[in-house]
């Protein structure tokens, strides 16, 4: 069976968040499972970086069709990697720029027109390099390919056996436009409908692939239901409770030869949960990355990686901010974000100079040294969809505080220091001394030692490898081609 992805990231060519990291591991284990996968991306500046030698086209030229002209796009051929195809749609006047979707904190005014024709190159490019039985579209950006599909390309004999399958990474990004979007796009205005794509007289690019997608997934079971509530569905929660059925919650994987630190190249000394005596080292190496190499033995590290904002739960982190800084801990964090939390990260670590650092930058070396090095991780986040530093944390042996939510529920359970058994610290409302008490909990635990490496023991032990969620995608993909 022959599965095409679409999608705006992918390791290791272009990435923003945990969407690049699913994609780039989701692929290749189909492709072990025996799936023929290709992946098409937006051919951004810095996917060249990873191109060797002279570009080769495996399309010249597409016309794609707008309201009052044409744009033109070319298809690069990125070869075949780990078994998969990667093709790269090539359009300079919406591609080439420094960021994916926006600069200065504001998205490109053209992200309709740029994500529109992306949906539709990849359509008209698979006409000519291989039609699939699938197309496995990711978040709003890739998300008007379904749409394509069951409306403007509902008669084109070339995909009448073709399905395809929405996966939301995180339904609070939707890709909302005004209503002239429908024609700019060449949508017949009868789909900017309430049952269709409007929502609240916005064109809604998330919308109408819930819709029109056959099946819908996201990852983690947890936030399948949650997304069906209105504390948690951004809106869409009639929508997706009407598509009930079709929804699934799937986990995301972790790829362990990246985050383990048996094989991490990244970090100051290799480790296993049989023999720990590397943590101790990148412990010390990530102080000294911090400037921090004082710092006692029995004095726990608490790291964070993370964008910085409100999602992210940053909020109650500033409410008790002073109180954790009398706790007897060090916090390192490492992030960008909203320009609030930036400034609260800033400010606490110019009060609290000798126990808060951070770094305002996204850094993957140093966040590898923050996993290694850390004793705690922080995640409290509002909601979660899935997270991965939580699951990297677990394997690295640096112990999760979490909320309960999302993939943060479904990942870690909570420390019973009677039986010894669970993998972390959890709270459930949405309370800045919640959250305060979780980590009290996880200092007690902390202060006793043979209790602690259990604990750590406990996670490691912990398998969210893809072999697992790319079998349960294998079986959506299954069913829905015999639908055709």
């Amino acid at each position: 069976m022959h599965v095409v992805f679409a999608s705006s990231e992918c390791v290791p060519f272009a990435k923003t968040g945990g969407l690049a990291d699913v994609v780039g591991a989701l692929a290749p284990e189909l492709v072990k499972l025996g799936y023929r996968v290709t992946v098409y991306l937006p051919f951004y500046p810095r996917v060249r970086r990873h191109i060797e030698g002279e570009l080769r086209y495996a399309i010249r030229s597409l016309t794609i069709p707008f309201q009052y002209y044409n744009r033109f796009a070319g298809i690069v051929d990125g070869g075949v990697r780990a078994g998969v195809q990667y093709y790269f749609v090539d359009c300079p006047e919406l591609f080439a720029r420094p960021e994916l979707y926006g600069e200065g904190g504001s998205d490109y005014g053209d992200n309709a027109e740029r994500f529109g024709l992306f949906s539709r190159a990849v359509l008209e490019a698979c006409k000519q390099l291989g039609v699939p039985q699938i197309f496995h579209v990711h978040d709003w950006q890739a998300a008007l390919l379904p749409v394509y599909l069951r409306s403007v390309y509902a008669q084109d004999p070339v995909f009448g056996k073709t399905g395809s399958v929405l996966t939301i990474h995180n339904a609070a990004y939707q890709g909302k436009f005004p209503p002239r979007t429908t024609e700019q796009l060449l949508f017949p205005w009868d789909l900017f409908r309430m049952d269709r794509l409007e929502q609240f007289d916005r064109f809604n690019f998330l919308k109408g692939a819930m819709v029109y997608s056959d099946v819908l997934t996201t990852v983690s079971r947890k936030y399948a239901e949650e997304i069906r509530t209105p504390e948690f569905g951004e809106n869409m929660d009639g929508v997706l409770r009407s598509r009930g059925r079709d929804l699934r919650g799937i986990l995301n994987g972790v790829d362990y030869s990246e985050w383990s630190p048996a094989v991490d190249r990244k970090i100051a000394a290799n480790y296993t949960a049989e023999d720990l005596a590397g943590k101790r080292a990148c412990r010390a190496d990530l102080l000294r990355a911090f400037g921090l190499p004082n710092l006692a033995d029995h004095v726990p590290v608490v790291g964070i990686v993370a964008r910085f904002a409100t999602q992210k739960g940053f909020d109650m982190v500033a409410a008790i901010a002073e109180e954790l800084a009398h706790r007897e801990l060090a916090v390192v964090a490492l992030g960008t974000g909203e320009p609030v939390y930036e400034r609260f990260f800033k400010s606490w670590a110019w009060a609290s100079a000798g126990k808060v650092r951070v770094e305002i930058r996204y850094d993957d070396l140093l966040a590898h040294k923050i996993e290694a090095g850390s004793d705690i991780f922080l995640m409290p986040s509002r909601y979660e969809p899935c997270g991965l530093n939580q699951i990297y944390s677990l394997k690295y042996g640096t112990v999760p505080v979490v909320r309960a939510t999302g993939g943060l529920d479904d990942t870690i359970e909570e420390w019973n220091p009677e039986t010894r058994t669970g993998t972390g610290f959890k709270f459930h409302g949405y309370n800045p001394y919640d959250l305060l008490a979780a980590v009290d909990r996880a200092l007690a635990a902390f202060a006793d030692r043979e209790a602690w490496t259990q604990l750590m023991r406990n996670g490691m032990a912990k398998d969210y490898g893809w072999q697992g969620p790319a079998r349960e995608y294998a079986a959506i993909y299954e069913e829905v081609a015999a639908r055709f």
